[in-house]
């Protein structure tokens, strides 16, 4: 009897083993996409102190801010004619790569944006071009976190590719909120207490970035380290990251 029993196990285990040679090699392993990504769009207001309609732009942001909510990352960028560098008495918020960037993309007047790297979209038309830009399928994800210790920040960016393969640029920017100080008003008049948000305040990885590529299913990462400066308020400070290339901002997000 026991003689028996091992040989229908036996059998029974061939029978498994010839069913399974009878699958062909491509029908073994089944490939599954990622998921898909959520869009981020990035919103680059290139602003100042000196500008009169500023105030008004910055209230399109944070209308958008509270419709979109995390999917809607904005950058104020100090640069310009009209931008202030401050002096003994008054904050300045400019920056030298403010400059920079207003001149690379030869802008020519203030408030102006650009929308995932699109050309330059006047405030009123901001909310337009943000809702279209949601609409398209982002090809990867971004995530990070940062870490201060005494005057220096280590920021970790990490990307997952979602859709095909993305080659460009990661750039990373240090902001900072809750800065109180000058403002020209659309009335003419200048607030000295206005609270300015996401203040553009260093490029990290130099004004372009770093060369970047992720493959679908793949995943790489990043560190990064920025000394603060001693006016910065650290407990205000966030990240942005965002990879772009010739057909603009492919995903972006902000993280503290």
């Amino acid at each position: 009897m026991p003689g028996r029993y091992t040989y229908y196990i036996i059998s029974c285990i061939c029978l498994l083993l010839v069913g399974c040679d009878r699958i062909s090699e491509d029908e073994r392993l089944i490939y599954e996409k990622p998921e898909p990504a959520q869009r981020v769009v990035l919103l680059e207001d290139f602003t100042g102190q000196r500008c009169t309609n500023c105030p008004k732009a910055t209230e399109v942001i944070a209308q958008l801010q509270e419709t979109y909510g995390d999917a809607l990352v904005a950058v104020g960028i100090h640069g310009g004619p009209l931008a202030f560098a401050g002096n003994a008495k008054v904050i300045g918020l400019k920056t030298n790569a403010g400059d920079e960037y207003y001149s690379h993309w030869n802008l020519e007047y203030q408030p102006v944006g650009l929308v995932n790297r699109h050309a330059p979209v006047n405030y009123p038309e901001w909310a337009a071009a943000v809702k279209e830009e949601l609409t398209k399928p982002a090809p990867l994800r971004l995530g990070g976190n940062a870490l201060v210790e005494g005057d220096a920040i280590t920021i970790h960016v990490y990307a997952e590719g979602t859709d095909g393969t993305v080659v460009g640029k990661l750039q990373v920017w240090l902001l900072e909120d809750g800065i109180q100080t000058l403002q020209l008003m659309p009335d003419g008049s200048a607030n000295q207490t206005y609270i300015h948000n996401h203040v553009f305040r260093t490029a990290v990885n130099g004004l372009w970035g770093d060369d970047f590529s992720v493959g679908e299913g793949e995943r790489t990462e990043r560190t990064f380290t920025q000394a603060l400066e001693p006016a910065w308020n650290k407990g205000q400070l966030s990240v942005v990251a965002f990879v772009y290339n010739d057909s603009g901002v492919q995903q972006a997000v902000r993280f503290n």
